[in-house]
C-alpha cells in the first residue's frame, strides 16, 4: 500500500456535517467603519490592520456563480489599534464588477463560469466574441505587497493597487504591460531587503513557458508600480501543450523550488472554451499517472538546476516553509494525494445539507504536512542507489537513480492526532523571522468541513498539535503577528476571522496567544461575512 493510500484510507466517513450554505452567501459592503464588541483582553501591542480578500457576491440579477472561486472581491479590513477593533469592507471595484453591475448580469467569464453572449451586440459581433475571453480582473485571492504598496491579486495578469487605509480601489496594474506574462500567483514571496519574487506562464512564440520573476524593492518615482520587474528564468514544461497549474511556489535563501504537479492544463481545451460554450476550469484535469517533478533555480544567477527532483503525484497549493542545512534543501509543504479537490468547491456543493453535503466532503481527499528533503551537491561522483540525506533531523529520503534524476520520500510532518481534525491548510509561519530560515513552528486551519473548523499549530519538535476548536464556529487562515518584544519564535498572537453560520451577524476576530493557542480576546462585528481566502497583517508604523 502507498504512503497516499495509507493517509487517505484512515480517514473515516463522516455523517452528520452542519449546513455551511451562509459561509457562500452575497453580503452587503460596510464602506465606513464601525465599532465592534471586545471581550477578554487584545493585547494593546497589536496596532495595525488585519486585510483579507475573498468572495463576497455570488449573483448579479439572474445570473450567479458556479464556482467558489469566481464570486466578486470582497475586501475586510479590521483595524486594530490600543486593545479597540473596528471592521470596514469594500467590494473592489474591477472592471469585472463595475461591468456586471451595470448590466445586472454576469458578464465577465470567470474561472468556473462562462458568461452567456451580450443580446445587446449583433450576431457578428456575438460570433466574433466567441474566439476570445477576456482575463478576469476580480483580485479576490489575497493582498499582496510590491514596492510597499498593496495589491489585491488573483491568478490572471491583472492586480489592483488598493489602499489599507480606507480599501479604496486605486489602479489597475497589468503584469504583461511590464513583463511577457499571461498571469502571476497570489502568492509572492519577499527577501529580507524587500525583493519580492513571484512566478507567471506565459505563452507566445516560444511556447508555454514558467517563468520567475524578481520585482526590485524600491520605487523610482512616485507612480512606480511594476517598474523594474524581470523574468529571470524560464522553465520549459515536460509537454507543452498540456503544463501543469500551480497556485504557488517555494523559496529558500538561495533558490526559487518550482513543482511541476500532475494537475494539468489542456491548452487547446483552454483556447476554444468560449467557442465550446465551456469554463475555463473544463480544460484543468488530475493527471496521477505522472510524476511530481522539482526544479531547482538559483535566485542570484538565475541558472536550472541540471538535477531534477521527482516524487509521486501529489497536488500541492500551499507552501509552508524551504529552508537550506548542511548541504540539503528542506521543503515543507501541504500535499494530497489526488488533485480533483478543485472541482468540488461549486457553490452547489457548499450549499447543500444532510447526506448530500456528508457525501461531498468525504469524496475530498485531505491535506498534510509534508516535508522533501533535495540533496543539493549531486554529481556524477555520488553513488545511485542509496539514501542520500544524512540529516538526522528528517526520516525523508532522496535516492539518485541516473544521472540528473533524484527520487524523494516524504516525511510526515505530523502525527496521527492530526487525521482527527481532517488535514491541515492554509498553513502560516512566523515569516518575517522565519521565511527560509529552519524554524520549529507553523500554523494552520483543520478541515473537518469543507472550510476550516479548527486552528492547529504543529510544534515539528515531537510533532505535537495545539488546537482550537469550537463546534459549529469555522475560523479563517490563522495570521501571526510577531510580539515587539520577540524572543522565542511563538512570542505572539494568531489572529482569526471566525464565522458562525448558525447565529445571524455572528462573526469575530479572534485573538489567540501563539504559544498556548488559548484565546485572549475576541471582537464581535454585527455583520454577516462569507468565508476568505488569505490576508495579511498591515503593521501601523
Amino acid at each position: 500500500m502507498s504512503l497516499g493510500k495509507l493517509e487517505r484510507s484512515v480517514v473515516t466517513a463522516v455523517k452528520g456535517l452542519e449546513a455551511i450554505a451562509p459561509l457562500v452567501r452575497s453580503v452587503e459592503e460596510t464602506p465606513e467603519p464601525i465599532s465592534t464588541e471586545v471581550q477578554g483582553i487584545i493585547p494593546p501591542w497589536i496596532n495595525g490592520k488585519l486585510l483579507r480578500n475573498g468572495p463576497g457576491k455570488f449573483e448579479f440579477g439572474n445570473t450567479h456563480y458556479n464556482h467558489w472561486f469566481d464570486g466578486m472581491a470582497m475586501l475586510h479590513q479590521f483595524k486594530i489599534e490600543k486593545g479597540q477593533v473596528t471592521y470596514m469592507s469594500r467590494f473592489l471595484r474591477s472592471d469585472a464588477y463595475k461591468k456586471n453591475s451595470e448590466r445586472d448580469r454576469i458578464v465577465m467569464s470567470e474561472f468556473g463560469t462562462l458568461a452567456m453572449p451580450d443580446p445587446c451586440k449583433n450576431l457578428y459581433q456575438r460570433f466574433i466574441s466567441l474566439f476570445h475571453m477576456d482575463p478576469s480582473d476580480n483580485a479576490n485571492v489575497n493582498f499582496v505587497k510590491y514596492k510597499r504598496d498593496y495589491y489585491v491579486s488573483t491568478e490572471t495578469n491583472f492586480m489592483h493597487r488598493v489602499s489599507p487605509e480606507n480599501l479604496e480601489t486605486l489602479e489597475k496594474v497589468d503584469w504583461s504591460k511590464f513583463i511577457a506574462v499571461n498571469g502571476a500567483t497570489a502568492h509572492p514571496h519577499y527577501d529580507h531587503d524587500g525583493t519580492t519574487y513571484n512566478m507567471g506562464n506565459s505563452y507566445g512564440s516560444k511556447g508555454f513557458l514558467y517563468n520567475i520573476i524578481r520585482v526590485p524593492p524600491e520605487k523610482t518615482d512616485a507612480t512606480d508600480t511594476l517598474q523594474g520587474a524581470k523574468v529571470f528564468c524560464s522553465i520549459v514544461p515536460a509537454n507543452r501543450s498540456h503544463p501543469s497549474y500551480y497556485h504557488s511556489f517555494a523559496m529558500s535563501e538561495n533558490y526559487v523550488v518550482f513543482i511541476e504537479q500532475p494537475i494539468k492544463l489542456d491548452v487547446l481545451k483552454i483556447v476554444t472554451c468560449k467557442l465550446r460554450g465551456k469554463a475555463l476550469s473544463d480544460g484543468i484535469y488530475w493527471d496521477p499517472k505522472q510524476e511530481t517533478v522539482f526544479h531547482l533555480v538559483d535566485k542570484h544567477t538565475g541558472e536550472i538546476s541540471s538535477v531534477k527532483y521527482y516524487t509521486n503525484a501529489i497536488c500541492v497549493f500551499h507552501q509552508i516553509n524551504a529552508f537550506e542545512e548542511g548541504g540539503f534543501l528542506m521543503l515543507d509543504m501541504c500535499c494530497s494525494d489526488d488533485g480533483q479537490n478543485i472541482n468540488n468547491y461549486l457553490i452547489q456543493n457548499l450549499r447543500k445539507s444532510g447526506e448530500a453535503l456528508d457525501e461531498v466532503y468525504n469524496t475530498i481527499c485531505r491535506t498534510f504536512p509534508r516535508r522533501f528533503v533535495l540533496p543539493l551537491d549531486v554529481t556524477s561522483e555520488t553513488p545511485t542507489g542509496q539514501n542520500l540525506n544524512t540529516q538526522p533531523s528528517s526520516k525523508a529520503t532522496c535516492v539518485k537513480i541516473s544521472k540528473d534524476k533524484v527520487f524523494c520520500q516524504h516525511e510526515d510532518l505530523h502525527g496521527e492526532d492530526l487525521h482527527k481534525y481532517g488535514g491541515l491548510e492554509f498553513p502560516q509561519i512566523n515569516y518575517d523571522g522565519y521565511n527560509t530560515r529552519p524554524y520549529r513552528y507553523f500554523y494552520g486551519c483543520g478541515f473537518q468541513h469543507l472550510v476550516g473548523d479548527s486552528l492547529l499549530k504543529m510544534d515539528l519538535k515531537g510533532k505535537t498539535l495545539k488546537v482550537w476548536y469550537l463546534k459549529g464556529f469555522y475560523p479563517s487562515e490563522p495570521v501571526f503577528v510577531r510580539s515587539p518584544d520577540a524572543v522565542e519564535e511563538d512570542d505572539g498572537v494568531i489572529l482569526s476571522v471566525v464565522l458562525t453560520p448558525s447565529q445571524d451577524k455572528g462573526t469575530f476576530l479572534l485573538v489567540l496567544d501563539a504559544k498556548t493557542m488559548e484565546e485572549l480576546g475576541r471582537a464581535s462585528v454585527p455583520v454577516n461575512m462569507p468565508y476568505g481566502f488569505h490576508g495579511v497583517f498591515n503593521a501601523a508604523i
